[in-house]
This record gives C-alpha cells, sequence and structure tokens, in this order.
C-alpha cells in the first residue's frame, strides 16, 4: 500500500530509506522546538503554549506536504520571521501579539492567492538556470555556515566579523562527531547523518554539554493551548488593517516567497528532482501547501511556517519521497508529549550534520556556466551574498538585482523575462525599507 501512495520504485528509493531520512531531518530541524518558544516569549507570548503549538504546526504542515506532493519536504515556523515578529512588530511597534500573528494569517492568505492565480509558479520558471543553481550552492555554503557557528568552532568578532572560536568542549564534540559523520559517508553506511547526530548526542552527554531530561514524558494541560485560534479573536482586526501595517505584511510576504523559493530549488536539485531548464515538477502543489502553511503557523500562534532547508539533510540520506515528510510528522506530533526527550539534543550535535549537507549542496557549483560573465557575476554574488548576510532572501535579492542590471547595461534587455524587472524593483524597495 504504502509502494502504491508513494512510488518508492519510480524515486528509486525504499521505505527504510524514507524512514531514515525522516528522523534525519526531523533531528536537525528539531531545535525549532526549543528555540522558537525562547524567541517568541520575549515578547511575551506563554512559553510552553508555544512549544507546543510548534509541534502541532510544523506537524501539520509537514504531512500535508507529504501526503499532498509525494516530496520529502519538511516544515516549521521559520527562523528570523519569528524574530522579526518578536522584536521588530510586537516589541518595536507595541503590537499585541495576537495581531502579529492575525498578519501572519493575512500574509498566509496573500501568498495563497498569488498560488492559485499562478503567480508564484510564474515568478519561480522566470528565475535563469544560472541562478537557481547559485541559489542551492549559497544556501549550502550558508548551512555549513550555520553548522560551524552552531558546533563553536567559528564566533563573531566586532573586528573582523568572524573568528576562530577556540578549543572548547563543544568544538571537541562536534569535531568529533564531523569527523565520524565523515567517515560513515566516506564509506558509504547507511543512515550516516542520524548516526552522527546520536553518537556525537552520547558524548556531548558525556562531556557534560548535553543534560539527560528529569521526566521523559509531558502532557499538555488546557494553558498549553492558549494560542491556538488568539489571532481569530475580533479585537486585533482594526489593528492589523491599517496603512501602518503594509510594510509589516510585506517583509512577511517576500521573505515567505523568496525562501521557500530558495529552499525548493535548493533541495529539489540536490535530489534530482529538477528538470533540465531547472523547473520542479508538481510545483503548484508544493507552493500551495507551502502558502497554507504560514497561515496555520499564524493561527496556530507560533510564527508564520515555512519549508525547510534542512529538508537536505534528509534527502542526503536517500529521502525521496512523501513519506520522508510523514516520519517527519509524526515526530513532531510524538514531540508535543516527549519533548523534553527532544531537547536534550545540543547544537554541537546536529552541527556536523549541517556541515556536510552544506558540502553536498555545494557541488552544483560545477554546473554553472561561468564563462557568461552576465550570468556568472550575479551568480557570485547570490552565493556569496546568501551566507554573509546571514539571510536567503536578501542573498538572492542582490543576485537579481546584479542580474537585471548588468544585462540592461549590456544591452540584453529583451532577454530578461518581464517578470525579473518586476522582482528586481520589489528587492530594491525592500533593502530600502530595511535600511530606514
Amino acid at each position: 500500500m504504502l509502494n502504491r501512495f508513494f512510488r518508492f520504485r519510480d524515486a528509486g528509493t525504499t521505505a527504510g530509506t524514507e524512514v531514515i531520512a525522516g528522523a534525519v531531518t526531523f533531528m536537525t530541524m528539531a531545535y525549532i522546538i526549543c528555540v522558537n518558544p525562547l524567541i517568541l516569549s520575549e515578547a511575551g507570548i506563554p512559553r510552553d503554549a508555544v512549544t507546543i503549538a510548534t509541534c502541532l504546526a510544523a506537524g501539520a504542515a509537514t504531512m500535508l506536504m507529504g501526503l499532498a506532493t509525494n516530496y520529502p519536504f519538511a516544515l516549521a515556523p521559520g527562523m528570523g520571521l519569528n524574530a522579526f515578529l518578536a522584536f521588530g512588530v510586537v516589541l518595536g511597534m507595541q503590537l499585541p501579539w495576537q495581531a502579529a500573528m492575525g498578519i501572519v494569517c493575512v500574509e498566509g492568505a496573500i501568498i495563497l492567492v498569488l498560488v492559485l492565480t499562478n503567480v508564484r509558479e510564474w515568478v519561480m520558471n522566470a528565475i535563469p538556470l544560472n541562478l537557481k543553481r547559485a541559489i542551492g550552492v549559497g544556501i549550502g555554503l550558508f548551512i555549513a555556515f550555520i553548522g560551524l557557528k552552531s558546533s563553536g568552532m567559528v564566533v563573531a568578532n566586532p573586528a573582523t566579523l568572524v573568528a576562530f572560536g577556540g578549543i572548547t568542549v563543544p568544538v571537541l564534540v562536534s569535531a568529533a562527531g564531523l569527523l565520524l559523520t565523515a567517515f560513515l559517508m566516506a564509506r558509504r553506511i547507511r543512515g550516516s547523518l542520524l548516526i552522527g547526530i546520536l553518537a556525537t548526542t552520547a558524548v556531548a552527554v558525556l562531556a557534560g554539554i548535553a543534560r539527560l531530561p528529569e521526566s521523559i514524558i509531558s502532557l499538555p494541560g488546557a494553558a498549553q493551548f492558549a494560542t491556538i485560534g488568539a489571532a481569530f479573536d475580533p479585537r486585533w482586526f482594526s489593528l492589523i488593517f491599517t496603512p501602518g501595517m503594509l510594510a509589516v505584511i510585506f517583509t512577511f510576504l517576500l521573505t515567505d516567497f523568496f525562501d521557500t523559493m530558495g529552499t525548493v530549488v535548493a533541495v529539489g536539485g540536490g535530489a534530482g528532482f529538477l528538470d533540465a531548464q531547472g523547473r520542479l515538477p508538481r510545483l503548484k502543489s508544493v507552493l500551495l501547501v507551502d502558502s497554507i502553511a504560514a497561515s496555520i503557523g499564524g493561527a496556530f500562534g507560533c510564527s508564520s511556517v515555512t519549508t525547510y532547508i534542512e529538508s537536505a539533510a534528509g534527502v542526503s540520506e536517500g529521502g525521496r519521497t512523501g513519506l520522508t515528510a510523514v516520519v517527519v510528522s509524526l515526530l513532531f506530533f510524538l514531540s508535543v508529549f516527549f519533548w523534553p526527550l527532544v531537547g536534550i539534543i545540543p547544537a554541537a550535535a546536529t552541527a556536523p550534520a549541517l556541515i556536510i549537507v552544506g558540502f553536498l549542496m555545494m557541488t552544483i557549483v560545477r554546473d554553472i556556466e561561468w564563462s557568461n560573465f552576465t550570468e556568472a557575476f550575479p551568480a557570485f554574488l547570490t552565493i556569496l551574498t546568501i551566507p554573509l548576510t546571514y539571510n536567503i532572501t536578501k542573498g538572492i535579492g542582490y543576485g537579481f538585482i546584479a542580474y537585471v542590471g548588468i544585462n540592461l547595461l549590456s544591452g540584453r534587455a529583451r532577454e530578461i523575462h518581464p517578470l525579473m524587472y518586476l522582482i528586481a524593483a520589489l528587492f530594491g524597495l525592500d533593502f530600502w525599507l530595511a535600511g530606514k
């Protein structure tokens, strides 16, 4: 029955491989169960309630993705968007958090309309192939950079921006995990990333940088569901639909729109899903689920839910169908009861997997046409600025603006897809608003 529904033979995979891939994807993104409540609680949102909402929203959206699209894409509240909601909207603009969640629902509804009218798919297909490849490479570097930062191997430095992290216990644990995982990958051991994460977590516990929880099971009560549906209270509608909120909605919209685009292109390319023009089959279904997921996040009260780049970890383990996503979903649902246990996985244990996944995604750099300067230079800017701005959307924006500008100045205006002019203009507006 599973084979008929998920078509394992057509995808060149097995149910066992898909289950392992789902477990790997979940472990690389399980940090969101702890981090999202930590960020949103700073804005006065009940922390325990956000924890439960994060698990439920991620589980619901990922299950929908797996069953509706048969792709191994996992979803959860987006990092960056949650911080913008907490610090920029709730604390910065003194907006009630319920109204902020309402804005997320509105933004998701707008994206849904863009999908249903095919606008979002047109934009995806208008992007030159070399830029699509560059997005995948840039995100690969971004993931590896996140892994290095999480491990402590790279730290912030006011003089040089980043610096060597020194020899600390977390760094040593991550380094040991990286060597073990790389060895397993080199030997083509099935489940290499999963084995690496579990082994590194065990070492982290022995080293004292991760602690076993006092209790394994935590049953939620009524108070843990306080954020669900809070966005639909009519008292907040008058605060949402005001001219001052248009810029906020636009920021959420642009970030959700292009973060997902970058993720789908990067993960789809790594899995071999893209056709010769760099287009993803059944793209509309993926974008439809992703747009619904944004509103799910607002409705559950845990910020906008979006497709996660950590899905690449499961793809690297051989995940090719929606069963991978279904496994991730089930693990998120189980986390409602076992989230103290999930919380013991430290950043030092997931960092090696992220670094290796970054390497695997980096390999498509060889397919970029470096001899064509008008496309190669914008591709280079995209690759460079995604990790350096620590923002997928901003990095894509640099590349798109450069692509339109260089081709215009080179007398190649007719070669630019009309939608690229609009996209570049929207990114210019976004940069201007961000700089105010």
